[in-house]
Parts: C-alpha cells; structure tokens; sequence
C-alpha cells in the first residue's frame, strides 16, 4: 500500500472537498450500524426469542466494546496512520458482519446464535471505533488547523446522516428480507468502501514522542466533561420524547426527531465555522444554554407545539456543543497525538449515552414523565459552565491547533 506524505495542510476553500471522501467512508461505516439499529432488538426478541435483558445486552455491547476500544483506536491511527486506522475498521465490519451470517445459520440453536451474535456487536464496535476516531485524525491532519472545528462538525454529520437514513432502510429491509439480508449488507457494505479509501490520499505518522493514555486524558477530560454533560439532552429526546407525546395523546410523535433532525443538520451546515472562528469554548457556551432552553421548553410543554420547539432547539444546540468542545480538546494536546485525543474525548460522549438513558428512565419511573427533562435542561445548562470555566482557563500547547 503506497502513502502519499502530504507537504501541506489543505487550504481553507478546499476543505469541503478534502474531507468529502472520508464523510462518504464514514457514512458507510455508520449506515451498516444503524440498518441494525431498529431490527436487532425484533431479531433477538421475536427470532430467538430472548426477553428484554438478553436484548440489552446484545445491543449495549457494540457501545461497550466502542468504549472499551477508544484508546486502541487513537494509538493505531497515531502510530501507524488515520488510512491504515479506517482499512482496519473497515475490514473488522465486514468480520462481523459474517459473525452475523454465522449467527443467522444456528437460527435453530438460539443460545449459540445469540453468543456468536454477541462477538459480532463487540466487533463491529470496536469496528466504529476505529472508523470514527481515524476519520476525524484524518480529517484533522489533511485540513488547516483553522478548520478543525469544522473537521469536527462534518465527519460527525456523516455519522448522524448514516444513523438517519440507515434507520429506516434496515426496518425495510428487514420486513422484505429478514435478519439475513442485514447481516449480508454488514458485510458487504464495508468492502465497497474499501477502494474509495485505497485512491485517498495518506498522511504519515508524526515521528515524534506521542503521550501516553493517562496524559491525553489529563489534558482532554474537562472539554470531555462539557461534551458529555451537553449530550444529556440529545439522549432525552431520543430516547424519551415518543413516549411523552404519547403519554399526553399528542399525534405524531416522530414529528419531533424530525425538528431535533433539521435543526442540528442547519447548524452544523451554517454555524460549523463558529468554532474555529470565535472559539470552540464561546460556542459550546452559547449552544449547550440554548440546547437547555429546548430541554426546559419541553418541560413546561401543555401543547406539541411547545414540544416540537423545544426539540429543534435542542437539536440546534447540541450540533454544536460537540465541536465546540472538540476544539478544545485538540488544543490540548500535540498535532502528533490527535488521533488518542479524539478517541478520548469521545469516549466520554460514549459513556455518557451509556448512562443518560437508564438514569432519566429512573428518574421518570418515580415521577411525571416530563420531570426528565427538567433534569437535562439543568445537566445541559452545566455544560455551559464547563465552557466558562475553559474560556476562563485557556490552555494551548505548542505545535497543537491555534
């Protein structure tokens, strides 16, 4: 496999082309992810005929494996490259998508299906892992340093834009096909994208001494801390906001991921310069205030019309926590340790989503379902005052990001 070194960063006019074919790599990544998202939980359930916790289990262990695999991702992508980062990624997604084949062929002995089913998950999450993290060092490497919130705010559009669409073609697939045509599309999917990666330019690791875990974590975990507490919100909305238009007998409850939906895309396409032009921390602030107003404004909703604004407005404000944090976590460490720094630092959002939606079901289980999202706004609004404390505090290192 030939590297091409790149002598010079990207300049900022052509910084929509250059990271356009990673957006498209990621976009496939995460559109085998969420073509399972809404059918696995029917193929456990309904083809294996597992209750409740087993289907927890199998969804919640492609996050922990994400989780568990952020550093290892950063590493690789550090030392041996953000290309070779995404081909491995790439190639882990396509084995666990045969693990999902294998799985579907011991149908008949549900305990083994569901275990093989199992590693699968776990692979194609440390598969995510890689994808994401190399893609956003990639990113960040061939595109100037005045572009990083950018960087950021893009490569993560393509992620959500995967989860969207993906959505609602598994739930298709599925009905026509069954689990068989997914796990055949898992596999598949990720070898398509293999050659669009093959033709792109690579950037060669830096030779200098890298920091180890312990230290990036050290430099990134306050923005990591503000990312985390800003995406509370997010976490209400889809997880919780359904059930409270039922729960009111409000119609059309998808209304509202749909608002959340076109309110975080036009941020991201109109605001994601903010960043880097005003500071990733002023932005955070700004955003994770208003994305508080949404969760409040759903709160205090007597009609849906209350609600559905509150959902944009959560959507439009969390756009843009992530990048504005991220900005701030790139700043923190060296330019050759951009790739552990952004597996850290998402780490966080993984832990955080992990923990957001059994934490604000507690809570609506021992009082009014919309409490919760009273206790998000609040959560969210401290998001803000992780921003002010990192306004107050700036922190840059020499040959990192400006």
């Amino acid at each position: 496999m030939s590297v091409t070194v790149m002598q010079a960063p990207a300049s900022a006019p052509s910084v929509t082309a250059t990271l356009a074919p990673i957006m498209g790599v990621v976009f496939v990544g995460f559109l085998i992810i969420g073509v399972a998202m809404p059918v696995l939980p029917l193929h456990v359930h309904d083809g294996l005929g597992f209750g409740p916790f087993v289907v927890g289990l199998v969804a919640g262990s492609q996050f922990a494996a994400s989780l568990i695999s952020r550093p290892w991702a950063g590493h690789f992508s550090d030392a041996r490259g953000a290309k070779r980062g995404i081909i491995a990624g790439l190639l882990a997604a396509a084995a666990a998508g045969l693990l999902y084949l294998l799985s579907f062929g011991f149908s008949g002995s549900p305990l083994i299906s569901v275990v093989i089913l199992l590693a699968g998950r776990a692979l194609l999450g440390g598969a995510e892992s890689f994808i994401i993290t190399a893609a956003l060092s990639w990113g960040l490497a061939l595109s100037h340093s005045s572009n990083t919130g950018k960087v950021i705010a893009w490569v993560g559009s393509a992620m959500f834009a995967a989860f969207a669409i993906g959505a609602p073609a598994g739930s298709a697939v599925y009905a026509a096909y069954g689990f068989a045509a997914i796990s055949l599309a898992t596999t598949l999917a990720p070898l398509v994208a293999l050659p669009l990666v093959a033709l792109l330019p690579a950037v060669a690791p830096g030779k200098h001494a890298r920091a180890s875990f312990v230290e990036v974590i050290g430099a990134v975990w306050v923005p990591g801390l503000g990312s985390a507490l800003g995406s509370v919100g997010f976490g209400a909305v889809t997880t919780f906001v359904a059930l409270l238009f039922a729960a009111r007998g409000w119609a059309n409850g998808w209304a509202a991921y749909t608002a959340y939906a076109v309110a975080f895309i036009l941020a991201r396409v109109f605001f994601s310069h903010l960043a880097d032009r005003i500071g990733g921390a002023k932005v955070a602030l700004v955003c994770a205030a208003i994305e508080a107003v949404g969760q409040a404004l759903i709160w205090l909703a007597i009609r849906p019309e209350m609600a559905l604004v509150g959902a944009a407005l959560t959507g439009f404000g969390f756009s843009l926590v992530y990048p504005g944090f991220g900005v701030e976590a790139v700043r923190r460490v060296p330019a050759e340790s951009r790739g552990l720094a952004m597996g850290a630092y998402t780490a966080f959002l993984d832990l955080a989503q992990g923990l957001t939606s059994p934490a604000l079901g507690l809570i609506a289980a021992g009082s009014r379902l919309n409490a919760l999202f009273l206790v998000s706004s609040v959560t969210v609004l401290c998001a803000s005052l992780v921003a002010w404390w990192l306004i107050a505090n700036p922190s840059t290192l020499e040959g990192s990001p400006q």
